[in-house]
């Protein structure tokens, strides 16, 4: 039996953008998913994921057919897309499935799906590494994206996360500041789908330039923020400017204008964790308006 593990992320700067090569901070997070996998006799892969609860949502089985062709009787959504994956990671590895081993292969989430963490990108990494292949080959043959969730499932730091010609860059930095215990994340109580988000970027800023050095100054500014008040500034600027480009008002200007400390969104606009500085009973501004799932730093950040 093998067993694998990656970890969760959260996107804090360049969100988008970084997808046209602007350098972006990203934290792993304590959550992850974790992957077991054991080969047994015969042709079949049987599957199986299992929630944070520890619940079995999804089961089916393949089957490792002729020439080494994975198939699958169940037509469902989820069961085609990991046929995807599994013919992708077969492309890389050609040697990982023969007709003379099946595996039984179980995930297991560490956090609710809705959360936004990256379900998808730790099982990309998991297989991966169960399959030895690049986990950013098998990503662009897939889900595709940017690539940072995969820079944080393989990480245990924050990381500084930049592509260049489709390249990535990624170098681990410190990001502990002494205020925070004063950043919280809060969940938005629904999940944004960010390849919708990513189409919605991509059409909003189609006869826009981007300023990259803006967006890598503001960056640096926010790892390297010395007190809260810096911090708070330097998130504000950065989801004004974020906000004109996609040409939509900034999470705090719609929903939490009353608020007296600041708010920033993470990845996806529209949906998941969006980051809030206060003290633990600031947050109670949020619960009274429904925002129920709130995690300090410390419980969230690796």
């Amino acid at each position: 039996m093998q067993t694998f593990y990656s970890h969760g992320k959260l996107l804090i700067s360049s969100e988008y953008a970084v997808l046209d090569g602007a350098q972006a901070l990203a934290l792993p997070t304590k959550f992850g998913q974790k992957l077991k996998v054991e080969s047994t006799s015969g042709n079949l892969i049987h599957w199986k994921s299992i929630s944070n609860s520890g619940k079995i949502w999804f089961e089916t089985h393949f089957n490792i057919g002729e020439a080494l062709k994975i198939t699958c009787n169940d037509n469902s959504k989820i069961a085609l897309r990991l046929l995807q994956v599994l013919e992708s990671l077969q492309q890389l590895n050609p040697n990982i499935f023969t007709r003379k081993t099946g595996f039984k292969i179980t995930s297991k989430l560490e956090f609710p799906e809705n959360w936004g963490l990256g379900s998808s990108s730790t099982l990309i990494n998991n297989l991966a590494q169960w399959g030895r292949v690049d986990a950013f080959r098998l990503l662009n043959l897939t889900f595709g994206g940017s690539g940072y969730d995969i820079a944080c499932a393989q990480n245990k730091t924050a990381i500084l996360y930049q592509l260049s010609r489709g390249i990535p860059s990624i170098s681990p930095v410190k990001f502990k500041p002494k205020f925070s215990n004063q950043l919280f994340f809060i969940h938005r109580n629904k999940k944004q789908n960010s390849r919708d988000g990513v189409e919605a970027y991509k059409k909003s800023t189609k006869y826009k330039i981007v300023d990259f050095n803006k967006l890598n100054k503001l960056t640096l500014e926010i790892l390297n923020s010395q007190n809260l008040e810096i911090f708070k500034k330097n998130i504000e600027t950065h989801e004004t400017y974020i906000g004109s480009l996609l040409q939509e008002p900034t999470l705090k200007q719609s929903l939490f204008s009353d608020y007296q400390g600041e708010i920033k969104s993470l990845g996806a606009w529209g949906g998941d964790f969006f980051l809030a500085t206060g003290d633990l009973s600031s947050m109670e501004y949020f619960k009274i308006k429904g925002y129920q799932t709130i995690l300090s730093f410390s419980e969230m950040i690796l």
